[in-house]
């Protein structure tokens, strides 16, 4: 677990499995694989086998000790629906978050067909739980937004769309039965190129649909009215450089009587 995260919309993070495989435009320039590599090597590191992935049991029960209510980001440094990790594995997370119910846990994937079918199936106990909030990747038209209608399609108690690190304007997009929607550009080494009318684009959308809307960061390349800015912030996360219309940081107001369960 790690404390007082670095992360703007959670706590903290709980890794029980570690590495992951790139599987679309928005893995390219991962934060985590980028992290874990430099320890590759490196005797008796978390990171020894650099960003390969590896389940790590002894890591399942630590939310138990953590007396004081967080919000956590679950497997940060990995993908807990990735194909090598196995059904029964992924049961035991999820039992976990439920014993744990103290905390509020935000479930972030790329693959979103087999966490829709998990939930609808072998995890929909947790699904329902309200303090489990599910959410997908959402980079760009072509591999992101279908993974929102995956999500959609999960018989779920909270769903969260995270768009970063947004590679392009979206255009209106279905946000039927999403509860929050992050916004953010890409902040590492070749970061590449962020527009704020990008963002603006999906702040129209939650308003218009009623979703609450996180605007993380405007990124190391953010650009605006066809120019490029120049920021203090290196990864373009301090507001007081934004624009006004885009500094945005909501949470979903989560009124159990308006959680909504898509068709």
């Amino acid at each position: 677990m790690s404390d007082n995260s670095k992360i703007e919309w959670t706590d903290a993070s709980w890794n029980p499995a570690r590495g992951c495989t790139k599987i679309s435009p928005g893995c390219k320039h991962c934060y985590a694989c980028t992290f874990s590599e430099r320890f590759r090597g490196v005797a008796g590191h978390p990171f020894e086998q650099g960003f390969d992935l590896r389940l790590v049991p002894e890591k399942l029960d630590e939310p138990l000790r953590w007396k004081k209510p967080r919000k956590i980001f679950v497997n940060s440094m990995s993908d807990v629906f990735h194909k090598d990790i196995d059904d029964d594995y992924i049961i035991r997370v999820a039992k976990v978050m439920l014993e744990a119910n103290w905390h509020t846990y935000q479930v972030l994937t790329k693959r979103s067909e087999r966490m829709r079918d998990l939930l609808n199936s072998k995890l929909a106990l947790a699904a329902k739980a309200p303090h489990i909030w599910w959410g997908v990747s959402v980079e760009d038209k072509k591999y992101g937004v279908p993974r929102i209608a995956h999500l959609q399609a999960a018989k779920v108690a909270v769903r969260f769309v995270s768009a970063e690190p947004l590679l392009e304007d979206l255009g209106s997009v279905n946000l039927t039965g999403i509860n929050w929607l992050i916004v953010g550009g890409e902040s590492g080494h070749g970061a590449r190129p962020f527009h704020l009318d990008w963002a603006r684009t999906l702040i129209r959308e939650c308003q218009r649909q009623h979703v609450a809307c996180f605007v993380k960061q405007v990124g190391r390349q953010p650009w605006d009215g066809g120019q490029r800015l120049k920021l203090a912030s290196a990864k373009g996360g301090d507001p007081s450089e934004w624009a006004v219309d885009i500094r945005v940081r909501e949470y979903p107001s989560l009124n159990p009587a308006k959680t909504s369960h898509a068709a």
